[in-house]
């Protein structure tokens, strides 16, 4: 029934010191308010035959007042283990998911919604955390007070436990017959969570978009129908877990009365002593509760494994992109080498890229420029593994590329992506994001290099001053510059640059250039633009067209050709030259 749950096997035998101590805290706490109704069954006997003293009274309240006292210690005791084990089973199963998200490659993330992991992560997480604790209580106080205060009844009167037990198997029926009503309806609730959470995201990230477009109140009707979609569902399943939890009360309240009516006949018949008959009533008390807490057991067991069975559809999930166990740390020179590589997208009818063969010596500065849509992008993502290529198709230093581990292979490579993203934290942190431990000094010298220095000291906190989500604070421009530092810090034997120059201004780009002339003759360097002015000195260009090597060769070689590349830059001297001539219009 909670196959589910079984995963978490490895972290309860991780915590058994704890549960073990906890499940003894518990049970004592039970024993002692067990022996409540002997001591109460005794001082009624006796005031029934007023032959106790005012004394022993007393006596018998402090005996109470003791157990009180101690039920006390002990129910401190036991949810600081049980309860405490559930927190710490929480966050290793957190870190065991967001650890796996990690591995996971990013063709996982193209097709999952960033909201409906955050739901799993967050509400999923709490809903098992709540099982594995609570559940596991309930579990133990159920058995323990239940079988302890049935075999008590028992020794009070055999005919009026049996009575007092036929509902448990009318309860038995109902934990059956709601079994699958109460998942299905708490898995479409979670369901609906996740859609909320992703709506929510989207919005907030899209708000500039929403407020230009004036779109405020279209978004707040569609979050509003997407909330009452889950209060609906969260209604349903509020609706029968209730019913199931009253029809259990209802059995428990049908087991006293069936009690009072047997019981009351037999102390009216001298067959039963007053004081039997309240320490049984008052053990029927006690076992209510865990004919009660069947109901909160499955319905707590019933939420954490819908929800752990949400969490190990992502925990099953193969990362695409792995070592294999042949796999070698390796430091690179640089060398690089596509040997008749095809690659197609999973989603994608036809392949992006098609017979590429390209070898790119280490130290050796390659632009890359094409159509949109020419494969440009893809072609580098294969270099750091984010996409992979098939055996045989792409060597680092004449090894396939597969049989180097990704952590030494992604920290000699780094790839400033065209769509630049920063995190939301302060220039510094953002510059020093691959190397943690660097100096303010190597920090300022990339800033330099890049020609962001003298912008980010004009900021009032300089270094120290945040960006903004996604580094809203800052220009497009100033994004780029960050996030191409960010890159030249990590020193790689192989740097990316995906149309990293996009949203720099000319005079600036042609600044950082100059800059680079150095920096790029000691590493292998891939430059993508759409820019001809900014691919016009590397030592070989590739003109991709349809996902296939179209052109080749420098500068000066693919113009003396007149194809494709030539067009490209023919057109883009026309456009330079129609912009001077708007401006001196203009001035």
């Amino acid at each position: 029934m909670f196959d589910n749950l079984k995963t978490l096997k490895k972290d309860f035998l991780a915590e058994k010191k704890s549960i073990i101590l906890g499940s003894l805290a518990l049970i004592v706490c039970d024993a002692q308010q067990l022996i409540v109704p002997i001591i109460v069954g005794h001082a009624a006997d006796y005031l029934a035959l007023g032959r106790i003293a005012y004394a022993r009274l007393l006596l018998y309240g402090a005996y109470i007042v003791l157990l009180a006292c101690g039920v006390g210690v002990m129910r401190y005791f036991w949810r600081y283990f049980l309860i405490g084990t559930s927190f710490r089973i929480e966050q290793k199963l957190r870190n065991r998911l967001f650890e796996h998200l990690q591995k996971l490659s990013a063709n996982y993330y193209s097709a999952a919604k960033t909201g409906d992991i955050m739901a799993h992560a967050t509400n999923d997480i709490g809903t098992v955390r709540s099982a594995a604790g609570f559940g596991v209580v309930m579990l133990v106080d159920t058995l323990f007070l239940g079988i302890a205060c049935t075999a008590l009844m028992f020794t009070i009167d055999v005919k009026l436990t049996l009575y007092a037990l036929v509902p448990l198997l009318v309860v038995s029926l109902l934990v059956w017959r709601f079994d699958k009503a109460l998942r299905a309806r708490f898995e479409r609730v979670q369901e609906a969570i996740s859609e909320i959470t992703e709506q929510a995201r989207e919005n907030f990230a899209g708000i500039r978009v929403v407020k230009a477009y004036a779109q405020e109140e279209a978004e707040k009707q569609k979050f509003l129908f997407a909330s009452l979609g889950y209060l609906k569902k969260d209604m349903r399943f509020a609706l029968t877990s209730g019913v199931f939890g009253s029809l259990v009360s209802l059995c428990a309240g049908s087991s006293a009365a069936v009690v009072l009516l047997a019981g009351g006949r037999e102390v009216i018949l001298a067959q039963l002593s007053i004081g039997s008959f309240v320490a049984f009533g008052l053990y029927l008390v006690m076992v209510t509760w865990p004919m009660m807490a069947v109901g909160l057991i499955v319905n707590n067991l019933q939420r954490g494994e819908v929800s752990m069975r949400r969490i190990n559809k992502i925990l099953s999930t193969e990362p695409e992109i792995g070592d294999r166990s042949d796999a070698i740390e390796k430091e690179i020179s640089g060398e690089i080498e596509f040997r008749n590589l095809t690659y197609q997208y999973p989603s994608a009818g036809v392949p992006v890229l098609r017979s590429i063969s390209l070898r790119i010596p280490a130290g050796r500065t390659v632009a890359i420029v094409g159509r949109i849509g020419a494969g440009k992008s893809t072609l580098v993502s294969l270099i750091p593994r984010l996409l992979e290529a098939r055996e045989g198709e792409l060597f680092i230093d004449g090894i396939d590329a597969r049989k180097i581990t990704l952590a030494s292979l992604r920290t000699q490579v780094a790839c400033v992506p065209q769509d630049t993203f920063l995190f939301s934290d302060s220039i510094r942190e953002n510059i020093a994001f691959g190397r943690p431990e660097v100096t303010d000094a190597e920090i300022e010298k990339v800033a330099r290099t890049v020609q962001i220095h003298d912008q980010i000291m004009t900021f009032p906190d300089r270094y120290a001053s945040l960006v903004g989500e996604r580094g809203v604070m800052l220009s497009g421009g100033e994004k780029q510059r960050i996030a191409i530092a960010r890159a030249l810090l990590t020193n790689p034997k192989i740097l990316i640059l995906d149309d990293c120059f996009s949203s720099v201004d000319t005079d600036t780009e042609e600044k950082i250039l100059r800059e680079f002339h150095v920096l790029l003759r000691q590493r292998t360097s891939i430059i993508i633009s759409h820019r001809i002015s900014t691919v016009s000195n590397a030592d070989e260009i590739i003109v991709l067209e349809e996902g296939a090597i179209a052109e080749r060769g420098t500068h000066a070689q693919l113009i003396e050709r007149g194809g494709l590349y030539a067009q490209i830059y023919r057109r883009q001297q026309i456009e330079e030259e129609i912009e001077k001539d708007v401006y001196r219009e203009g001035l």
